[in-house]
């Protein structure tokens, strides 16, 4: 009785894992206990660093927006608690664009 070799199902699981590999060096991309533990490695720092990039972005933002309210005179805590009180409601991403490309229209709305 000839063995049990678990066919097409288990190639094709195996050759999806090997598909997620394309492009790592060495055994890696071509060895399947290897590559498996490679992809879960990718997988995991994929999602870490897709929530460290929300972090970053926000930070680039926020250090932005500082250098444009310092130019005219005023701190970043005191601009976004300012603005807050007079109920503007534009967010980090829109105000750091405002500072970098137009600095006439942020003093104006700083100044508000």
């Amino acid at each position: 009785m000839p063995r049990a070799k678990r066919g097409f199902k288990a190639r094709r699981r195996r050759n999806r894992l090997l598909k997620h590999a394309k492009g790592f060096r060495g055994k890696r991309s071509s060895c399947h206990a290897v590559a498996n533990e490679a992809v879960q490695h990718a997988w995991m720092h994929m999602y870490r660093s897709r929530k460290i990039k929300k972090r970053d972005f926000r930070s680039l933002w926020i250090q932005r927006i500082n250098a444009g309210a310092r130019t005219l005179g005023i701190s970043y805590s005191k601009l976004i608690g300012k603005l807050g009180a007079a109920g503007v409601k534009l967010n980090r991403k829109m105000l750091a664009e405002i500072a970098i490309s137009d600095p006439v229209a942020f003093k104006t709305i700083a100044t508000a």
